[in-house]
Order: structure tokens, then C-alpha cells, then sequence
């Protein structure tokens, strides 16, 4: 969607966005006990903020030269990285109307905060002054690191916020009387500018250290994950756990992309307008049944609260549990091989057996090792123009696989996979359990399997799901025993 439209444009664009949708609605997940996680199609309110947007766009020219930028340079767009805007407070009608409620959450006096409870869309500030002839008055975008945008932008702007602020700000440049801002979140979803406590800052720092530096890769799995709660236990000591939760993923984010080439092609160009990895959608974990229990409690000191499961049905051989934590913005979608009398019960609770076989995902972290210690994610998934990404990745030689969504609300698609050597040591012990052939084993042994990706992902009326049936043709379609050689 262009990012700077003529009213009369976006109006037979948001039209026909319409009929499509009609058409087409999100399937909702089966899973026993998940019925509030039937997440709504919130177009009408996505096509209202997206006027608002629009209209400040065409009346800003700075950013509208960032939009524009964002798009050709990225592959991203502009909607995407706004953080909130303010409008006047006679527009709660209509804001209530789209869906959008009063969120209880920090913010100045006279200040109402607007959110959608179910829908992934920015947020609306109603306060006096808020708009200028009709207009946001203050639109704010938010990069991952305010430090790196003010760089890369070339600003001669002071940071509103010392350096471990929860909440820090700067402005870009104003028009006419409109103000385009940046903000940068420290696990914090409030509006109030405080300063971080004596020493807050050396905590952080000495918490990003501690993730850093933590030992991954055990003889003893179970030995790794005592130490990683271990690791956990002293950063919750150091700072608040939402801020840990921050911390946590970054570093995450950071390992992963060391092993991922199409990550480190598209973080630079993100990276060239100070943007980072403030666009990401979900971090994805591929777990061992073993270990399974142990990454859901990890993610749940760190404040992750339980979504939806999936359960693909029993030829597929998959489950899922989506896990988010709705101050940080962080969503987990953590992949574990599961049988099909398994899918009844919380299978995030229970100590799962071994079984005879390997799935798709056993196979996988018996191959790399669980994505919580060895191997890190197998993808981050971020928010993108679906077409324009995968163009520009061509371009830059990254190919992508085959969409295995392709709906006007939600589209994905993998880049082409990233093959990592195997170890020998797992190779022999996958061999001796016959849990591979001889001809996998010395595929393995030569070629590598695949390891990590990055997904392209683009949403559509603020939807926040996952299409089930899509999730688990990709899931096998990256099996490793899928390679021609290993077949």
C-alpha cells in the first residue's frame, strides 16, 4: 500500500481491500481452551489510523521522505514503525466506533491513551492540541535503538531521556506546526519521561553482559538449562523483569543473525536508515520434546504469558505454543514434535516422553540442538511489504521460498534456508538410534542441513494470528530429510 495516497486513492484501495477480506476470513485455531485467541480482521480501524497517517504523510515532507525511504531502501512500511500518534479528543467516537479502547496504561494529565485490545495497530494519544486542522499534530515512529536513528539520520537533535530512560524521544523535524518525533521503548508501553534511577544504566549494561556471555552449548543438555535460569535468576536482580525481557531478545536476535546470511543483508539495510530490528513480528524456538517445559518457564519469568496453541492434527506431527509479552511487544511461537494424544491437555505443562520417531522439529534440534541453547532461533519473522521485500532481497541475491501464506491479511514466506555444518558426534548418535538412513547420515555428514531463515511478513487489518494450516505446510517443507540427497 502506497505510503502517501491521495485520499480519493486510498478510498478505492481500502475498498477493495474490503472485498477481499469479505472473502477471505483467518482461520481460527482448534486447539482446546483457546477460544479468546480468535484474534478479529480490524480494518475499519486499521483504514482509519491509516487515513490519519496518510493525511499528516502528505502534509509532512520529512516524512514523507522517510516513507518513501523506507520502502525503496527496506522493504518496509511506514504504517508499520509508528509507534502512536495524538488526535484531538473529539475524535473518540469515531475511534470507538473502529473498535479502539481507553488502555490504562502512563500517560500526562488530560492525556487518554487508545488501543485496539485485539488487533496489532499504533496507538492513538486524544489530548488537547492533539490535532492541527484536522490533522495529528504529533506522529512518533519507533527504530529499536533512538541512538542509532539519530546517527544514521544525520539529526542535530538532543535525546529526550538519559541512556537507560524507559522511555526516550527526540524530534525529527516540525512542519507547519506538525511534529514528527522517534521514540525509543525500554520495555515500557507508558508516555511519561522519567529519568532511570542512580545506577540503572550499569545494570543494564552489566545484564546485556550477562546474556551475552551464556554458555550455550553443555554435554548435558539439562546442565545448559540450569544455567540458563541461572543467568536469568541474577539479571531479575539487576533490573525489572520487562526490561530483562528487552535485553533478552536483543542478544537473541544478535546470535541468530550471526548465523543467518538473508538476516545480516536486510539488518544492514534497515541498519542504514538507524532503523534495527524495531519491525519484528515474532521470534520463532524449535525445542526438543525434553526441553520443551523448561523454555516455556524460561519464557515465563520473563514475563511471556500463553497464547493460542496449534496442533497441525495427527499426520502432521507438530504443536505449537504462542507466548507474548504485551508491555515489551515480544512474541514467541515455540515449535515442539508432538503425538496426537497429546493435543487435549496444556502440552506446555507436561514432561513429554521420547518417542520412537523424529519430527520435523525433533529432528532439527537433535541435528543443530534446541534453539534455547546450541542452535538459537530458526527465524525471526518481521513485518514487511510482502512484494517489494522479496524483490529487493532478490536483488541483493537473497532468494525466498515459495509463500506458504497468501492472503490479503496475512502473507509469509521464508528466505531460501541457511545450511549449517552438523556435527559428526550428533550425526553417530542419530545413526545408532536409526533414527536416520545411512544415505541422510552422509548427506549430513557433507552437505549440512538447514539451520535458520528469515521470514517475510506482511499483515492486514491489524491481524495478530497465524494461518494453522499454512504454518504446518512449512513446517514440513523444511524437514531436512526433504533434501533430494537425504530422501
Amino acid at each position: 500500500m502506497y505510503p502517501f495516497a491521495s485520499r480519493d486513492i486510498w478510498a478505492l484501495c481500502h475498498k477493495s481491500i474490503m472485498t477481499m477480506l469479505s472473502n477471505h476470513e483467518p482461520e481460527p485455531s482448534p486447539s482446546p481452551g483457546n477460544t479468546c485467541f480468535d484474534w478479529p480482521l480490524a480494518y475499519e480501524a486499521e483504514a482509519l489510523l491509516y487515513g490519519y497517517i496518510e493525511r499528516f504523510l502528505l502534509r509532512h515532507s520529512t516524512a514523507r521522505r522517510l516513507a518513501t525511504r523506507m520502502q525503496e531502501e527496506t522493504g518496509t512500511e511506514f504504517y508499520e514503525w509508528v509507534d502512536h500518534l495524538t488526535m484531538s479528543p473529539e475524535h473518540r467516537t469515531e475511534l470507538e466506533a473502529a473498535g479502539l479502547q481507553v488502555e490504562d496504561t502512563a500517560a500526562p494529565a488530560g492525556v487518554v491513551v487508545m488501543h485496539h485490545p485485539k488487533a496489532m495497530m499504533p496507538r492513538v494519544l486524544l489530548c488537547a492540541g492533539g490535532s492541527l486542522e484536522g490533522l495529528s499534530q504529533r506522529l512518533a515512529i519507533k527504530p529499536e535503538i533512538l541512538a542509532d536513528f539519530v546517527a544514521k539520520q544525520g539529526l542535530d537533535a538532543t535525546l529526550e531521556g538519559k541512556t537507560g530512560a524507559r522511555l526516550r524521544k527526540v524530534l525529527i523535524a516540525e512542519e507547519a506546526g506538525l511534529r514528527f518525533e522517534a521514540v525509543e521503548r525500554f520495555g515500557y508501553r507508558g508516555f511519561m519521561l522519567e529519568e532511570p534511577a542512580a545506577g540503572f544504566a550499569a545494570a543494564v549494561r552489566e545484564v546485556q553482559e550477562l546474556f551475552a556471555t551464556r554458555r550455550r552449548d553443555f554435554a548435558d543438555d539439562a546442565e545448559g538449562v540450569r544455567h540458563a535460569f541461572a543467568v536469568l535468576a541474577q539479571a531479575l536482580t539487576l533490573v525489572p523483569r520487562d526490561v530483562a525481557c528487552e535485553l533478552f531478545f536483543a542478544e537473541e536476535r544478535r546470535f541468530w543473525e550471526l548465523r543467518n546470511h538473508a538476516a545480516r543483508v536486510q539488518k544492514q539495510r534497515q541498519d542504514k536508515l538507524g532503523l534495527g530490528w524495531g519491525n519484528h513480528d515474532h521470534h520463532t524456538y524449535r525445542c526438543s520434546r525434553r526441553l520443551f517445559p523448561d523454555l516455556v518457564g524460561f519464557l515465563q519469568k520473563l514475563g511471556l504469558q500463553k497464547r493460542e496453541r496449534f496442533y497441525a492434527g495427527s499426520e502432521a506431527g507438530w504443536g505449537a505454543q504462542v507466548m507474548e509479552s504485551p508491555t515489551v511487544g515480544i512474541v514467541v511461537f515455540a515449535d515442539v514434535d508432538l503425538q496426537p494424544n497429546e493435543v487435549d491437555e496444556d502440552y506446555a505443562d507436561q514432561t513429554l516422553p521420547a518417542t520412537e520417531s523424529l519430527g520435523t522439529v525433533g529432528l532439527w534440534c537433535e541435528l543443530h540442538g534446541d534453539s534455547f541453547l546450541q542452535a538459537g532461533m530458526h527465524h525471526l519473522e518481521a513485518r514487511f511489504d510482502f512484494t517489494r521485500l522479496r524483490e529487493q532481497l532478490a536483488e541483493a541475491g537473497v532468494g525466498t521460498m515459495k509463500p506458504f501464506s497468501d492472503f490479503p491479511f496475512l502473507k509469509q514466506a521464508f528466505t531460501e534456508g541457511e545450511r549449517w555444518p552438523v556435527n559428526p558426534a550428533r550425526i553417530e548418535r542419530l545413526s545408532q538410534a536409526g533414527l536416520i538412513t545411512a544415505a541422510q547420515a552422509e548427506t549430513f555428514r557433507r552437505d549440512g542441513a538447514i539451520g535458520s531463515h528469515l521470514e517475510n511478513l506482511q499483515r492486514k487489518g491489524g491481524y495478530k494470528g497465524f494461518n494453522q494450516q499454512a504454518v504446518s505446510v512449512i513446517i514440513a517443507e523444511t524437514d531436512p530429510r526433504r533434501s533430494p540427497a537425504a530422501s
